[in-house]
């Protein structure tokens, strides 16, 4: 079974697991980059994966 990538700091969940959903980065708006350097936040990939629905 392939191992799924590690989950950034701002991920809330495991991609692909019911009730959760990509969206774009929250700090980098997207672009993957702060400042000159990757985003902490999504680890420079722009995205983050977000708990979706109630709760």
């Amino acid at each position: 079974m392939a191992q799924e990538p590690p989950l950034s700091p701002g991920d809330e969940a495991e991609p692909g697991l019911p009730g959760s959903g990509e969206d774009i980065c929250p700090d980098c708006n997207g672009s993957g980059k702060l400042e000159g350097a990757d985003c902490k936040t999504c680890g420079g990939t722009g995205k983050v994966i977000q708990g979706i629905g109630g709760g």
